[in-house]
């Protein structure tokens, strides 16, 4: 096969180096036999997404569902299927397009822990019956491979469906069989109901079965003699157990391994339920509408104070206006300043002067319109001049 050519192996020298490390219970990485590498389990900014990392090991899950009608024997029961997508980017053993024996191997693994173990109430997907039922769908991709991708892509997966939010629906119509999904903003999603977390713990055999480690690396896969996967939740019922063919193991090796398995899966159950809390939490808090401070702004406006000063009198206001505004007092009588030599004059003298100046500089400016209006010749640009000489003799 081609993945198994471009697959990389091991010198005698890695190989005989890796197995004579084991004998003396040391791992290349420096861990003991049984012992996880670190795991981070972080979310995206969508429900139903979620990013695993496990050493080296790089996977994200996403889940997504649809209204399908269900499968005849099961009209009462949802769907739920799993899909994983092998890019080249995480090894090059991987060719793009039509998934490999390792994706189809690690799909059914995944399957079978969590849809055979009945992880997640299929029951409660059900919409109207025969009908209508909620299609579950979890997509898995491997972004970098550092080896033990079933127990990474098991983690992203439970991680990805304990966050996922289906949107609610209700039945009505004339019917009765008339279903109405409601949008996220009108109606908060409905999480899923998971009864417990099967958890996928990987051991890998070396030398004839006598050397069992767990969580192997990408170079230990490519030593070991054999491999077994258990599925097992927190409670420490098996859920699935699936053995990838290689060397053979005894029943008390595999008890052993189960032992181990069931303590295993309890811990990384807590982490997946503390980071699952941790992030429902956080989203909370971001829904809580928080009102802006209200800021003090300065706002000039014109203040008016009302006086009474007995009966018969008006009132009269005083208005303050800003600096560049004259302020104009009404108390003694208004003297206006004109532009002529009199400095002082009664107030009907001075309006019938505004009267005649403001007649005075209407005819003028209708004048000058006249003038812009009509057409000018040389004599009407000379005409003016000859007017001021006149002017200035009989003045003299």
């Amino acid at each position: 096969m081609a993945m198994e050519h471009l697959r990389w192996r091991p010198t005698v020298n890695e190989r005989d180096f890796i197995e004579r490390a084991l004998q003396s219970d040391l791992r290349v990485d420096g861990r003991h036999s049984f012992d996880f590498r670190k795991l981070k389990v972080t979310f995206g900014r969508e429900d139903g997404s979620s990013e695993v990392q496990l050493g080296e090991t790089h996977v994200m899950g996403y889940v997504t569902a649809q209204l399908v009608q269900p499968y005849r024997d099961r009209p009462n029961e949802g769907t739920l299927a799993i899909f994983t997508e092998f890019s080249p980017m995480a090894d090059p053993a991987f060719e793009p397009g039509r998934p490999g024996e390792s994706a189809i191997e690690l799909g059914r693994v995944i399957d079978r822990g969590l849809r055979e173990s009945r992880a997640v109430d299929m029951e409660s997907l059900c919409v109207v019956a025969g009908k209508h039922v909620w299609s579950v769908r979890v997509d898995l991709h491997i972004l970098d491979n550092g080896g033990n991708l079933i127990d990474a892509a098991n983690i992203a997966a439970l991680a990805a469906l304990s966050t996922f939010r289906r949107p609610e629906c209700t039945v009505g119509g004339d019917d009765g069989q008339q279903v109405t999904v409601h949008d996220p903003e009108v109606r908060d999603p409905l999480p899923l109901t998971i009864h417990h977390m099967p958890i996928a713990v990987t051991f890998a055999y070396f030398g004839e079965g006598n050397i069992v480690v767990l969580d192997p690396t990408y170079k230990e896969e490519a030593v070991m003699g054999g491999r077994m996967t258990v599925t097992v939740n927190s409670n420490g019922d098996v859920c699935a157990i699936q053995k990838a063919g290689g060397e053979g193991v005894m029943s008390s090796v595999i008890m052993q391994c189960l032992r181990i398995a069931s303590v295993k899966a309890a811990d990384i159950t807590s982490k997946i339920k503390k980071a699952v809390d941790s992030y429902t939490t956080e989203k909370a808090l971001k829904k809580v509408k928080r009102l802006p401070t209200s800021v003090p702004q300065k706002i000039n406006v014109t203040d008016v104070i009302m006086e009474d000063k007995g009966d018969g009198e008006l009132e009269k206001q005083t208005v303050q206006m800003p600096s560049d505004v004259q302020q104009i007092s009404k108390d003694p009588p208004t003297i206006v300043k004109m532009s002529s030599q009199e400095d002082a004059q009664p107030m009907t003298e001075s309006s019938n002067a505004e009267v005649n100046t403001s007649s005075a500089v209407a005819a003028g400016e209708s004048d000058e319109s006249q003038e812009v209006g009509s057409p000018k010749s040389l004599k009407d640009a000379i005409k003016p001049k000859h007017k001021r000489k006149k002017k200035k003799s009989d003045k003299s």
